[in-house]
């Protein structure tokens, strides 16, 4: 089954500039109160998440397994006249590819489950390597403990347009003895009342739990763990039942 992360085309239907402002929001969010001149993201994507961070004077980095969502995210940052360093690499041994120290290093877009869960924490510390003294190792992820709570097999998203063709996505989430999930996402494109396109794509990915990561956070010596909603400029919503969270802390 076809990934998601090789149609960059479709994956970007979904943004528009009501939700980079929100992004650029999040990330003044993030940063009105700690000092952030530097960010890697290792799992950058298109960049939707992570480019905005730029309109702050904050000088970009980033990497990600997908040539065909690098490429993306190259494309935009061109024509946002932004400068950014962009490797093509796995987030399992991203430390080798990145000489420098960051004032934070991030994975954005829930891309740490794509690994096992052992896999995820020695990602953690990958970061690690790359994040100076004082700085910052952030993520942003789904919230795995409310979706095996709930154990939902319908997620909708609300219609988005490109043009005039009405675009509708619905991802079916199945669970698997292993522990593990696959999502497939069901795209379907509308015109004049008639569906004339549909695209199918199934992504695989493994849940863990908010403990399990935060526990991680602190055996590395990191301090000032904050977890807020995702976006983190949307406020007052339970962490317990958001969507979506992110999480920052301070390396000491």
């Amino acid at each position: 089954m076809a990934s998601l992360y090789d149609r960059a085309d479709i994956y970007d239907l979904i943004e528009d500039e009501s939700r980079r402002e929100i992004y650029k929001k999040h990330w003044e969010t993030i940063g009105s109160s700690r000092e952030i001149k530097s960010l890697l993201d290792v799992s950058i994507g298109s960049g939707n998440v992570t480019l905005p961070a730029a309109d702050l004077g904050i000088r970009l980095s980033g990497s990600d397994l997908s040539r065909a969502m690098l490429d993306r995210c190259r494309q935009k940052a061109e024509m946002g006249k932004i400068d950014i360093e962009l490797k093509c690499c796995d987030f399992r041994s991203v430390s080798d590819q990145f000489e420098e120290k960051f004032d934070c290093v991030a994975s954005t877009g829930n891309s740490l489950p794509h690994v096992n869960n052992e896999e995820v924490l020695s990602t953690l510390e990958q970061m690690d390597k790359l994040v100076k003294k004082g700085g910052y190792l952030y993520f942003d992820i789904r919230n795995w403990d409310k979706i095996l709570r709930e154990r939902k097999r319908f997620y909708l998203y609300n219609p988005f347009f490109d043009g005039d063709t009405r675009i509708n996505l619905v991802q079916v989430w199945d669970y698997h003895e292993d522990d593990t999930m696959d999502f497939q996402l069901l795209y379907t494109f509308e015109k004049d009342n008639r569906i004339f396109q549909r695209e199918h794509f199934q992504e695989h990915y493994n849940p863990i739990q908010r403990k399990m990561l935060l526990n991680k956070i602190q055996k590395m010596g990191y301090s000032d763990i904050e977890i807020m909603n995702f976006p983190a400029c949307i406020p007052g919503v339970d962490i317990e039942e958001t969507d979506w969270y992110s999480v920052i802390a301070r390396k000491i």
